[in-house]
């Protein structure tokens, strides 16, 4: 079996474990219209939808990105937001604590939520399927995209080894759903989030160059444990650092 059809098999498995629809509407890309790209490698839609958060939120954001950005940060101070989390959610009037300490930055983080969900809907309106299956790719980092060479790393998975950002968008998510910023959306994009967290502990992808992906049986535990995690269940996983409590 090659490593597409793997792909495919443990991410519709994946799906089902979630139980709950993470979007809406009508699918607004189709693969068949975006533009092949030489030497690229992985799902064609997964790794645009990777490469235009990238092009967004990072490389070219708007002027109202920049704002949100500097009054988030800061707001913030010296300390991370997800440091900042962890500390919260340790203490007893949790998470009435965070939700008091985040209310100040509403309006950047809703802001970040049109700014994300815009990108995930631009590519997978309609198709929850396809929305967990980059996150699976994201996490074992078997999505390699050309156009970032030489400046950036090629793969499309979370930066650093390990890992941080997982737990700086999971405490972002976390201050969304607090505010009633999309709640409904990040309560279910957060256990994909935990997921992908958990396979790139354990993948360790490298950054350069293509990776094989994990076995489908692995996958599909992970997918067990994770897609139907609530979000108390999620903040206790997310207390573990670097990596999910046991793995790593």
């Amino acid at each position: 079996m090659d490593r597409r059809s793997l792909l495919k098999i443990t991410a519709g498995a994946a799906v089902a474990t979630a139980g709950s629809v993470l979007l809406s509407g009508t699918a607004e890309a189709d693969t068949n219209v975006l533009p092949p790209v030489p030497g690229m490698l992985g799902d064609r839609r997964a790794n645009e939808v990777w490469y235009q958060l990238d092009e967004i939120a990072l490389y070219h954001p708007s002027p109202e990105t920049s704002a949100a950005y500097t009054a988030l940060f800061g707001y913030l101070g010296q300390e991370s937001i997800a440091s900042r989390w962890l500390a919260f959610s340790k203490e007893p009037t949790y998470p009435r604590n965070y939700l008091e300490f985040v209310k100040p930055v509403e309006a950047p983080l809703r802001t970040l939520s049109k700014l994300q969900l815009g990108n995930f809907d631009r590519f997978y309106r309609g198709d929850e399927a396809g929305l967990v299956r980059a996150f699976v790719d994201f996490g074992q980092g078997v999505l390699f995209d050309p156009r970032r060479e030489p400046v950036e790393s090629e793969v499309h998975t979370m930066d650093g080894n390990p890992p941080s950002s997982y737990h700086f968008w999971h405490a972002i998510q976390r201050a969304q759903m607090l505010l009633g910023i999309d709640r409904q959306r990040w309560a279910r994009i957060d256990p994909v989030l935990g997921f992908a967290w958990a396979l790139q502990s354990v993948a360790k992808p490298d950054h350069r160059h293509v990776n094989p992906g994990l076995p489908a049986g692995q996958v599909r535990a992970f997918a067990r444990y994770w897609l139907p995690r609530e979000p108390a269940q999620l903040d206790r996983d997310f207390q573990s650092s670097p990596y999910p409590s046991g793995l790593g």
